[in-house]
């Protein structure tokens, strides 16, 4: 699939920096604290802006300086093609973690949504919300952060807002981001659409997100570092479909894991599916973690994983696409889609023993993305 090609911003727009007139002195990111007039409209909150986010997430779109970005008509191949959005927010504590940060965590998981829906993402929107007292520093890499994250993945940060709630009431930054991707017609890739006999597979391995967290706030060290996963999937999932095989559903699986996922997919298309506990990737590491801290990986969030439902016949050459890209080398087939007019989801242990893996019931890891 082609990108959508993108119109220059003609020479005479200002750029958003141009557009407002900065204290005389310059923002202290070292030592400064967010305080309630960033968020008052007034011109602490017009520097804030065009000092640290136009500064590191500036682009022509976001340059245009109003309310919104005008934006170019999606064009595949030459053909009018469909738009994908989703929005995401973002409340992770604490906001840095082993491997990552609330900032790209924001980018890469409001990527993922939209293109796991076999669509191109394009554009991102950004809202902020900010706490009376947050260091500066603090917030310049965060969005240093999203700016890199959003640079890698070539999807820009057009739009966005900012306000500031009193010291207390909005524990340091959350995040909201909002996606817009392409999809040409005909491509149909859902929840809806799992078959008996249809292949399972994950591109690596589960649980690395949560239990980073979960480490840190415990306070847990590990012989082998445990980092998350976050990371965008769109340039796998690209690899995935141009295989050109028969792709049903692809998926993120964020909170509640591997297990809540498969859990949603075989409640929507009114299948049963059953797992292979020896063939599903779980870091040693992760796994032992998960034992101390009574957790099961399976119910544990990832940030950087896919999961694809395909035709079984397809499985071997998906595997080996996945397996070329550097998300995808521990991917593996992990199970099958069953006829089952009760929709559970099984699991053939390792001992040859199977047991339900049912919906996570209440919240495992709070505040977890």
């Amino acid at each position: 699939m082609n990108p959508v090609q993108s119109t220059p911003r003609p020479d005479d727009r200002p750029d958003v920096r141009s557009c407002v007139r900065p204290y005389v002195r310059p923002l202290d990111l070292k030592n400064g604290r967010v305080d309630m007039t960033h968020g008052a409209g007034g011109r602490a909150m017009a520097q804030l802006i065009s000092d640290l986010f136009a500064r590191h997430l500036g682009n022509d779109y976001l340059g245009q300086g109003n309310d919104g970005a005008v934006l170019p008509a999606p064009i595949l191949d030459g053909k009018p093609a469909r738009l994908v959005m989703s929005t995401d927010g973002h409340v992770v504590s604490p906001l840095f973690f082993p491997g990552g940060d609330v900032g790209c965590l924001s980018v890469h998981g409001t990527l993922n949504d939209v293109a796991v829906m076999g669509a191109v993402p394009l554009y991102l929107a950004a809202a902020f919300i900010l706490e009376e007292g947050l260091p500066l520093a603090d917030l310049a890499r965060i969005v240093q952060s999203m700016a890199h994250a959003a640079h890698v993945a070539g999807v820009p940060v057009v739009t966005g807002d900012t306000k500031v709630v009193q010291r207390g009431k909005g524990d340091g930054i959350f995040i909201t981001t909002t996606g817009v991707g392409v999809m040409p017609d005909g491509l149909d890739i859902g929840g809806h659409r799992a078959r008996s006999g249809d292949a399972i597979l994950v591109s690596g391995t589960m649980g690395d997100h949560g239990v980073a967290i979960m480490s840190l706030r415990e306070n847990l060290s590990f012989d082998a570092p445990i980092l998350s996963d976050t990371a965008a999937l769109h340039g796998l999932i690209a690899q995935v479909l141009a295989t050109g095989a028969d792709i049903h559903c692809l998926r993120d699986p964020t909170r509640g894991g591997l297990a809540s996922t498969l859990n949603e997919i075989a409640s929507q298309s009114g299948v049963g599916m059953m797992l292979q506990e020896s063939a599903i990737p779980i870091k040693p590491v992760v796994a032992a973690a998960c034992e101390f801290l009574g957790l099961d990986p399976l119910y544990v969030a990832n940030e950087g994983k896919l999961i694809v439902v395909c035709a079984s016949p397809d499985a071997p050459r998906v595997l080996a696409a996945m397996h070329t890209h550097p998300l995808g080398v521990d991917a593996a087939v992990v199970g099958t889609v069953l006829p089952d007019d009760r929709h559970f989801v099984q699991l053939a242990t390792a001992f040859g023993g199977r047991r339900v893996v049912d919906w996570l019931t209440g919240e495992q890891l709070p505040r977890i993305c």
